[in-house]
């Protein structure tokens, strides 16, 4: 029997269960490791991760997670998640892994680049002619400049967002194929790649059966609020989850004793969303979990929140881990954005309201708190039967190995 093939995975935020963060790649793994050796090659330092990995000095460390599966932690420079030496760390990212050995690593049959950062596709693309690798992957999660354009303002002339773009029409028409997160992607990509056959749609999921149920420490569950109809929140506290509207929504219902609101998580955000609650009774802030812990957290909620920004960023669609998460929680769920074929919208698992639109925000919660248990559990269940059909790591993962052997 010969060698297996290998897989290198170049993912500069990919993480492991106990990284909390980032286990896109690690699920998928878990079925790609009975045909293949997988290497999932990832920073030594991401701001997302509740426990960061450990690491030697040396410019790479390698970790056997279990047989098939193996993590190779690229060193580089500690950063704050609102800094310019993130941009920093993605750029000695993309240089460093041009020194990845085969001799350590075993010689890549395929390669996939993962982005954000998109720096990391020249790399690939160097790193697939020096091994004579036949298939170069290009996985786009978010689709970059147009984030920072439509999110935070930049020009298209600003010198980042030039190269940025610059960068993007090499990756597209370079790789052999493109993957995204995002179903509706292929209008934009499609315009730069100049072939429609290359692009794939392959979206985040959830395998209940890789989930274990970990149960919160007591001190987190004394800080949940008891017999409260609680709407709640997981995950990052940034820019594109539009909180500041839930919040205004919290305070439109601070005279109500009992509706809570409950946001777990961190983010560079969150110091002014706590800031804009200070004499809130009915506001609580927990800081972030284990992802194996969430849905232990879940349990407690009523409710669950997904906002989105009004900006034609999100037309392209979304593959937010927080739909999932909720789905399988059997959680009805809230979703502030436009119509774009949310999950919430396609399984009719809860209510998709318009962006930035706190009155319509403060209307769902009081439908919502009016409904009858039974009636929310049943939109609840109708999201858990979506997810486990249509997002399962299994059905995905056989999908990308379909793609693998072409």
């Amino acid at each position: 029997m010969g060698r297996k093939k290998v897989i290198w995975v170049i993912n500069q935020t990919a993480g492991k269960l106990d990284s909390g963060w980032g286990e896109r790649h690690f699920y998928f793994s878990k079925f790609w490791k009975e045909s293949y050796d997988v290497k999932i090659i990832s920073g030594s330092y991401n701001h997302l991760f509740h426990n960061q990995p450990k690491t030697t000095k040396k410019r790479f460390t390698i970790e056997k997670v279990e047989k098939g599966i193996t993590f190779c932690w690229v060193k580089i420079p500690k950063y704050d998640g609102g800094s310019v030496l993130k941009l920093w760390s993605m750029i000695v990212f993309a240089v460093k892994i041009l020194f990845l050995k085969s001799k350590f690593l075993q010689k890549p049959d395929i390669i996939i680049v993962s982005s954000m950062p998109i720096f990391p596709i020249i790399s690939g693309w160097i790193l697939k002619r020096r091994y004579k690798v036949k298939n170069l992957f290009f996985e786009i999660r978010d689709l970059w400049p147009l984030t920072p354009m439509y999110l935070k303002g930049y020009s298209q002339w600003h010198p980042m967002i030039v190269l940025m773009r610059w960068i993007e029409k090499f990756g597209y028409r370079r790789s052999d194929k493109i993957i995204s997160l995002l179903p509706n992607a292929n209008r934009y990509i499609d315009k730069i790649s100049r072939d429609k056959t290359k692009f794939h749609w392959i979206p985040n999921g959830i395998d209940e059966s890789l989930l274990s149920n970990e149960k919160l420490p007591k001190e987190i569950i004394s800080q949940i609020p008891k017999d409260k109809f609680i709407v709640g929140y997981t995950g990052t506290m940034g820019m594109a989850n539009a909180l500041e509207y839930l919040i205004d929504a919290a305070i439109e219902l601070r005279e109500n004793s009992n509706i809570h609101f409950l946001l777990v998580g961190d983010g560079y955000l969150k110091q002014e969303l706590q800031d804009k609650t200070v004499t809130n009774k009915n506001v609580t802030f927990i800081q972030k979990i284990n992802k194996n812990q969430v849905q232990n957290m879940l349990s407690f909620f009523d409710v669950c929140f997904v906002g989105r920004n009004n900006t034609p960023l999100f037309d392209y669609g979304v593959s937010s881990n927080k739909f999932f998460d909720y789905m399988l929680a059997k959680k009805p769920i809230i979703s502030s954005s436009n119509r774009i074929k949310d999950p919430v919208e396609l399984s009719r698992c809860g209510f998709v309201i318009p962006p930035e639109d706190t009155s319509a925000i403060v209307k769902t919660i009081i439908k919502l708190y009016h409904m009858d248990s039974e009636e929310r559990g049943e939109m609840g269940s109708k999201g858990y039967a979506y997810v486990k059909k249509e997002h399962n790591f299994k059905r995905l993962s056989d999908i990308y190995l379909e793609l693998f052997n072409e």
